[in-house]
């Protein structure tokens, strides 16, 4: 059986530069193009050599050749942001969109994979830890897709993630921004960022060993999350997502050790929080850093443990720019609800003018950050109080991303202590079962 075709949305420019590596077949006018290229966004549609279209379709001549992307950007909104050239195989669709060229690479689901895993790590890393994570990004492509299709066979207006009220703004960012595509090439999804740098022939290995290999919860695939570094216990799908619980997606301590406090508990979280417990992800061994860091994500250097502190001005500025409401001073950031793993699921933001409590743990992220928080797990010391106002807030905290799922750091230092890939699943993923599909 064939490995599928799948749709990565890469970036929506005015402007597109691309270049053909070798040779490629405009469908629309069957002419054959190599070298640099450029589109521009006018006025609705696409303006390619002179003339318009909606949607244009380069295909390649050989299944090997490839093409450059110019000014792709990476890490969107956060605080490594910043954009480089590109390069991928398969083909390239521009798509005229509201805010300009959609850029659409159609490729290979074992192709995507092998950029994929060289994207989010190094392509050097441990064979078994490569192996892990090529399992669990087949797996969770595959169950997007499958949700999109359950998704458009329904009343997609029953799906939501956004609840509001005068007192409650909650919500959640998941697969509700990809329409037009399977899959984002950005943190969102899956970091795709080309074959630049699939060098090693370990990562080649890996992908053929695994072909076709996924993750199943009964029948169903399993829609395998991760992140950087849980902070030392794994949180609950239904605390990040929307409230549908998963039971491979719950909350473990990241350590052959089973039992953990119970960090819904504030107090308990507090403590968890302000020490530094041991966990497969609590470690500085540079050498398993640099397989899961690549080099932007060096410039993060705490993640296990991290603090953040705010002076009482950049935090209101902040928070009005980033939720659009004058709370005048902050007062108080009170957790109401938290997570298996410590993640902070409900804020209350006490303001001079106003309150209200936001949610989930991303949006709590971008709105105490310019970019994104570490993570929502945290706890918060007001200092320098006057007249019952905080002159500065000092968030401490636990971990690097949402923390469901396998924790890649964790996942590292498991595949150096001589784990074997199954296991690693097993540890993160309990209860999955592993199936080859194709």
């Amino acid at each position: 059986m064939e490995a599928p075709l799948i749709r990565v949305g890469i970036m929506t420019e005015k402007s597109v530069v691309f270049a053909f590596n070798e040779e490629y077949v405009q469908k629309e006018s069957a002419g054959f193009l190599l070298g640099e290229q450029k589109a521009l966004f006018d006025d609705g549609h696409i303006l390619f050599n002179g003339k318009l279209y909606d949607t244009l379709l380069f295909e390649p001549v050989s299944p090997k050749a490839s093409f450059d992307l110019k000014d792709v950007t990476i890490g969107v909104d956060f605080h490594w942001q910043r954009k480089e050239n590109q390069r991928f195989r398969g083909t390239l669709n521009l798509v005229a969109d509201e805010k300009g060229i959609l850029v659409i690479n159609r490729i290979d689901t074992e192709e995507y994979l092998t950029s994929v895993i060289s994207s989010e790590m190094s392509a050097t890393a441990t064979e078994e830890f490569l192996k892990a994570h090529a399992v669990i990004s087949r797996s969770w492509l595959l169950a997007q897709i499958a949700k999109n299709h359950r998704l458009t066979d329904k009343d997609e207006s029953a799906y939501q993630t956004t609840y509001r009220t005068h007192e409650e703004v909650i919500r959640w960012y998941d697969r509700e921004d990809h329409d037009l595509f399977d899959v984002c090439a950005d943190d969102h999804c899956q970091r795709y960022q080309g074959i630049t740098r699939a060098t090693s022939s370990t990562l080649q290995d890996v992908i053929r060993t695994t072909r076709g290999e996924i993750l199943l919860s009964g029948e169903e695939i399993c829609d395998t999350r991760f992140s950087k570094c849980c902070g030392g216990i794994t949180e609950k799908f239904e605390h990040v997502w929307e409230p549908a619980p998963h039971s491979y997606l719950t909350a473990l301590y990241d350590s052959e050790e089973k039992d953990f406090p119970d960090l819904t508990v504030e107090e308990e979280a507090d403590r968890w929080i302000r020490t530094s417990p041991p966990a497969f992800c609590n470690t500085q061994d540079k050498d398993i850093l640099n397989q899961v860091l690549n080099n932007y994500d060096r410039e993060t250097t705490d993640f296990y443990r991290w603090k953040v502190v705010y002076p009482q001005a950049q935090l209101a500025e902040l928070i009005y720019r980033k939720s659009g409401m004058d709370f005048g001073y902050i007062i108080d950031l009170h957790p109401l609800k938290r997570g298996a793993s410590g993640r902070i699921e409900k804020l209350k933001i006490q303001g001079s003018r106003l309150s209200c409590t936001i949610g989930k743990e991303l949006e709590i992220r971008r709105t105490l950050s310019d970019t994104h928080l570490y993570s929502s797990a945290f706890v918060i010391d007001k200092e320098s109080v006057e007249n019952g106002i905080p002159g500065r807030f000092v968030l401490t905290g636990a971990g690097w991303g949402h923390g469901v799922g396998l924790c890649q750091i964790g996942a590292a230092v498991m595949g150096k202590q001589g784990y074997d890939y199954k296991r690693i699943l097993t540890h993160y993923y309990p209860g999955a079962t592993i199936e080859k599909r194709y």
